[in-house]
């Protein structure tokens, strides 16, 4: 399997956070990414410069939508998060990348429970870098249709992900910082 890097930036182009999965497939709700329990990420901010997942996770691109959704198996607590994020552009052979519009939208998988989270980041970012009408038109409407579908059972949330996810398997070795 290939490996593809998915790029984060923030509206003024700033990096944000980037992660390098293995490109699993791709079905009718986009491209599918599976970062393995040990995947680096890497981020673009605050004091925690590189983490490692702690479950094996996929993630969709989503063809055209104005989100990213990462899909984990236990022990996270989030068993669905969601990147609200203008729609992915190739940028290169093996590199996806959006602008991350602040909203997150997350099912936790103790009680099925879907929050949205940094509204009030994406209020302030809206004023600080401008957001154009259509921008702020995708991102609201891609929280209000993430959340529909994250509440009522749509797919690929209800359990289409379950295939992907299955086909992720643990990296051979993890890179530790302390050697």
């Amino acid at each position: 399997m290939d490996a593809v890097d998915l790029v984060l930036r923030k509206y003024d182009g700033r990096p944000h956070r980037r992660v390098t999965g293995r490109l699993l497939g791709e079905d009718e709700f986009g491209t599918w990414i599976g970062t393995p329990r040990g995947t680096t990420v890497r981020f673009s901010y605050g004091l925690r410069r590189i983490s490692w997942t702690g479950s094996d996770s996929v993630r969709l691109i989503p063809r055209d939508r104005w989100w990213l959704a990462m899909f984990s198996a236990e022990p996270s607590r989030s068993e669905i998060y969601c990147d609200v994020s203008t729609p992915a552009r190739r940028t290169g052979p093996r590199e996806f990348t959006v602008i991350d519009l602040d909203i997150d939208l997350i099912r936790f998988r103790a009680d099925g429970r879907v929050v949205i989270d940094d509204e009030d980041e994406f209020a302030e970012h809206r004023v600080h870098f401008g957001y154009p009408d259509d921008v702020v038109a995708g991102a609201t409407g891609a929280a209000a249709e993430l959340h529909a579908a994250l509440t009522g059972g749509a797919e690929p949330f209800a359990g289409h992900y379950r295939g992907w996810l299955a086909r992720v398997g643990r990296p051979a070795r993890r890179w530790s910082p302390f050697r």
